[in-house]
């Protein structure tokens, strides 16, 4: 057993500060997270676990309670986030790597369970088709990958309206206006997000053939994908 119920209150108890941030940044940041455990196929009970793009541990955390037996390996290209992981999860049994998703040795046929919680849209329309392909390269047969992202082209005619619901929303929660203009200035520079259709696609070609997107307000997405 890799997790007790005394380590999961701990869990519960530290969880509050990592995750309001996010709720109140990200619409429909909750029910997206929930989409990792929910719906899975009633058998499922994976052995390995990868999380690409750990940041803060709230995907992890929130699998640890469905799994508590998983073997856990957290990934990510910040030595600070990885560091806040170990100490996070300071009572599980879980391997770190820090490094960039393309940097990555993804085993063969390893992983039962590769996840990725609003870390892909980092990466470029090509890196993430590479990276769909390793990522079902490395899937068990029958495994899954499961994520949760922003998806709209930046230079779709949708991209402005869908900033400026965004930017209600956030201005909702952060009336001074600083938190959205620190988020704006992260978007413009780091963040790439693409197109669902064209997520999907990239996702088939990988060899992917079971793919079920969530849209919550079109463009807020949780996608499973299994590999036969």
């Amino acid at each position: 057993m890799r997790i007790g119920s005394n380590i999961a209150n701990e869990f519960n108890d530290f969880s509050v500060n990592y995750t309001e941030d996010m709720v109140r940044c990200v619409p429909h940041y909750l029910r997206l997270l929930s989409l990792f455990t929910e719906g899975l196929p009633v058998d499922f009970s994976p052995k390995r676990i990868l999380d690409l793009g750990c940041g803060n541990g709230n995907v992890t955390f929130q699998l640890l309670h469905t799994f508590p037996q998983a073997q856990y390996t957290l990934l990510d290209a910040s030595e600070k986030m990885i560091d806040l992981c170990k100490s996070r999860f300071h009572q599980v049994e879980a391997d770190y790597a820090i490094s960039y998703f393309k940097d990555f040795s993804f085993k063969e046929n390893y992983y039962d369970l590769i996840v990725a919680g609003f870390s892909l849209h980092h990466c470029e329309g090509a890196e993430k088709r590479e990276l769909f392909k390793k990522i079902h390269h490395s899937l068990q047969p029958g495994g899954i990958f499961s994520f949760s992202d922003l998806m709209i082209d930046k230079n779709s005619i949708e991209h402005p309206p869908f900033l400026k619901g965004w930017e209600s929303f956030v201005y909702n929660n952060y009336s001074d206006g600083e938190k959205w203009q620190w988020l704006m200035e992260h978007y413009n520079e780091f963040d790439k997000p693409d197109a669902l259709d064209n997520q999907l696609e990239w996702l088939m070609k990988a060899g992917f053939t079971f793919i079920e997107p969530t849209a919550l307000d079109t463009h807020w997405v949780h996608i499973r994908a299994e590999k036969n």
